[in-house]
């Protein structure tokens, strides 16, 4: 390096640079993002965010660290197509921090997520009393296991010498580590009235002609002609629960095993969200979930349980509120494990500074929102000693009260100050003040966005004149009158979760917003107490069950009275305007891309070449509806599909209810054909809550439907709401978004704080009696925002 300010080669790469990006809706998007800086990503919903920052540069960086690995490795990773762009350089490492809800399996909790259950039981295997053995022997999903045999030792001469081995696990052995016994309802497996071969068993798939009602009637061990309530207890244990047995059938060499195992190992080893609706109906109609008499839903066996430190087990300890927990590991004071305590009281600090501390480490992780999983995620990257990477959010406010935004920022910060690049996809206004640097993207959605429309300092975003700037300081300002209630909705004695025998009235007939930080008790209150049922539609962020050929037309019901349309004009069967019927492409089987498995290296999906991702047959292209084919139809945004089915000879009153209903929700960019797995957590409550629109409800409770929403957006959803109401429907609302507080009827603040120090009502009354009163945190973050 040569004397002066010469700058070393290797720090002239201060920019990840973009060119050509086309992903999705992106026209040729080209732009540079400085390093080790905050850069915030803004714009309308569908504008082409998330496909500039998690489709094009987080893929491209994953692919490439992917290719480091040996091809086997590679072979059970997820494969990456090359996104569509010209040029790529400059990338860092991507941390993804996604909200993806983190898995649903049963032994999957907030402290195995983390660090933190690992270290608990280190600590418990050093400290505890009586001493039990290895940190295995605290860890509910690890089993004692105790074999002798044999083994050949060669030392000159051969030999065999015995050995023993044991493995001291804690998992609780009736239970197996999951807290809860199911319990199965015979009734539901058989009729016992019928015999084998009248069709006595209402399993799916167990019907006398399928390969299972075969086997069951040409096993031997009991007659095919008799009915189950004649059989003797030999005979019906075999039916329920003999062990794998090998027999012939038919010819043919088979294992046979009881009705009861063999469900357990088919059906209740998967997730339930997982299952075809047919099979998931009968596992919620078969099966009961009790907890484990046992062990008491602590998942641990007698030996852990009773192994303690100061009179604490590890099942007291997960059981805690991470706040305390915090608190508990702070007293313990033995120089043996002194460096242990640290690193575990920091990543209890973590789970509390991060707004979590009201979480318990048992609290099964598939319970967690998606707001909720994204920070526990955040947990794992805050003590990293990694630096010059790239960590990417997606929309990381989600969930949290304007309070905790204000702690997110810090962290957001702090990540940047270690050196790494930050890159937030975010809608909410506190966090894009905090920006270095922000690319706002747009002017539309779907095929009107896909390009930059700003890119600069917050300021210079607030001086432009594109949608997020001219948005920017939209504050909502308290209505002058209220709608007065038609009635109550009466709650009383409250105490789910951590509600404390809240008594409350929730008046019906007008807007009800639901406030207080997170986990202060709202979702409980809400979807605990307000009776499901006659006239209640309940309309969350839950994923929605669907496959990969599930679209927004065919989940809304949509596609039938355009089939049926396209059916008679053309004098065919609407069959064929179907990609999962008749008119499937027979190459790809109507999916539109064919998946190819290349045995240990990755597998690839590729457009089919057939039908050229058009998912139907070229004879089925030929028909049409005013003058456009169904996979034209499919590819249309919603906005234009409105316009395209109100007249001529396209016009369809069915679709065009439906299309409006789209469109009122903030739903007019997506795609009619747009598969559902692509859609976020605000996009699937937008969906739900269009569907259920034309449902007889009297009562709609919506939890966070601003999830996602642009600031723009957030007025066209007010609008929605007040139409809602006006028209005769109550609203409950669980909501952190001061805009909505603001255009609220009536508020029900929960609170002081979060876990168990909330779940009390500070505060019922207006938004302005809210702001006057100025007592709570909801009340004195609304006051801020509205300017009073």
């Amino acid at each position: 390096m040569t004397k002066g300010t010469d700058v070393h080669a290797a720090d002239s790469h201060e920019m990840i640079r973009v060119h050509g990006a086309r992903v999705n809706n992106l026209k040729d998007v080209s732009v540079e993002i400085p390093k080790r800086r905050l850069t915030v990503f803004t714009g309308v919903s569908g504008s082409g965010k998330s496909s500039l920052v998690f489709g094009t540069i987080a893929a491209e960086s994953q692919r490439l660290i992917n290719e480091t690995y040996s091809a086997f490795v590679q072979g059970f990773m997820p494969t990456l197509a090359r996104p569509e762009v010209d040029v790529l350089d400059g990338l860092t490492t991507a941390i993804i921090v996604d909200q993806q809800r983190l898995g649903a399996d049963p032994r999957s909790t907030v402290g195995t997520a983390t660090d933190a259950n690992a270290m608990l039981r280190i600590l418990f295997s050093r400290l505890a009393a009586p001493h039990l053995g290895p940190p295995s022997a605290y860890a509910f999903n690890v089993a004692s296991v105790q074999a002798s045999g044999a083994i050949t030792v060669d030392k000159g001469t051969r030999r065999a010498e015995k050995v023993t081995f044991s493995r001291t696990g804690g998992m609780c052995p009736r239970c197996e580590g999951r807290g809860a016994v199911t319990d199965i309802d015979l009734t539901q497996l058989y009729d016992d009235t019928k015999s084998l071969r009248e069709g006595a068993l209402t399993i799916p798939g167990y019907s006398v002609d399928g390969w299972y009602g075969r086997i069951y009637t040409g096993c031997g061990f009991f007659d095919p002609d008799k009915p189950i309530a004649k059989f003797t207890k030999r005979e019906l244990r075999d039916l329920l629960h003999k062990e794998p047995t090998k027999i012939k059938v038919e010819g043919i060499n088979l294992t046979y095993e009881g009705l009861i195992p063999k469900i357990q190992k088919s059906f209740l080893a998967k997730d339930v969200d997982a299952l075809q609706p047919h099979i998931r109906a009968f596992v919620e109609r078969a099966v009961t979930f009790t907890v484990c008499p046992d062990c008491e839903g602590t998942r641990l066996n007698e030996g852990a349980r009773t192994s303690t430190i100061d009179g604490v087990s590890i099942a007291d300890a997960c059981a805690m509120q991470i706040t305390d927990l915090a608190e508990w590991v702070r007293g313990l004071d033995d120089p043996s494990v002194a460096p242990l305590l640290t690193a575990l009281g920091h990543s209890l600090d973590s789970f509390v500074e991060i707004g979590l501390g009201y979480l318990s480490l048992d609290r099964p992780s598939g319970t967690l929102s998606g707001g909720e999983a994204q920070r526990v995620k955040m947990i794992r990257h805050l003590g990293s000693s990694l630096t010059d990477v790239t960590y990417v959010f997606d929309e990381p406010t989600t969930g949290l009260h304007p309070h905790d935004i204000q702690r997110m920022n810090g962290l957001l910060l702090r990540l940047r100050d270690k050196g790494n690049t930050v890159l937030v996809v975010e809608h909410k206004p506190e966090t894009i003040a905090i920006a270095d640097h922000v690319v706002d993207l747009g002017p539309g959605a779907g095929t009107g966005g896909g390009a930059v429309c700003f890119e600069g300092t917050v300021e210079g975003l607030r001086a432009s004149d594109t949608v997020t700037g001219r948005h920017l300081d939209d504050r909502a300002s308290l209505k002058e009158t209220v709608r007065e209630a038609t009635g109550a909705l009466e709650i009383r004695g409250a105490d789910a979760n951590n509600l404390r025998g809240v008594d409350v009235d929730i008046p019906l007939g007008v807007l009800v917003a639901v406030t207080g930080v997170a986990g202060s008790g709202k979702s409980s209150l809400v979807h605990g107490s307000v009776p499901e049922g006659e006239g209640v539609i309940s309309v969350d962020q839950g994923a929605i069950r669907g496959s990969r050929r599930s679209n927004p037309a065919t989940y809304t019901g949509l596609l039938d009275p355009i089939r049926k349309a396209f059916a008679k004009a053309n004098g065919v069967k609407p069959a064929l305007f179907s990609a999962n019927s008749e008119g499937a492409c027979p190459t790809c089987n109507g999916v539109g891309v064919v998946y190819t498995d290349l045995a240990m290296m990755a597998g690839v999906a590729t457009t089919c070449e057939e039908c050229e991702g058009r998912r139907f047959q070229s004879a089925v292209l030929e028909y049409r509806l005013g003058g456009r084919d169904i996979s034209e139809v499919l590819a249309m945004p919603v906005s234009e599909a409105e316009a395209f089915f109100a007249e001529g000879e396209a016009r369809i009153p069915a679709a065009h209810r439906i299309l409006t209903r789209l469109s009122d929700v903030g739903l007019g960019y997506l795609t009619l054909g747009q598969p559902l797995t692509t859609l976020s957590g605000g996009e699937r409550q937008r969906l739900k809550l269009a569907t259920h629109m034309a449902d007889k409800g009297g009562v709609y409770v919506l939890d966070e439907p601003t999830a996602g929403l642009h600031l723009a957006d957030v007025e066209q959803l007010l609008g929605l709401l007040d139409r809602l109401v006006d028209s005769g429907k109550s609203v409950i609302v669980v909501e952190h978004h001061q805009a909505v507080m603001a255009h609220a009827d009536w508020i029900i603040d929960l609170g002081p704080g979060a876990g168990h120090d909330g779940g009390q009502v500070v505060f019922e009354g207006t938004p302005g009696e809210l702001v006057a009163d100025g007592s709570t945190l909801t009340g004195r973050h609304l006051a801020e925002y509205v300017g009073e």
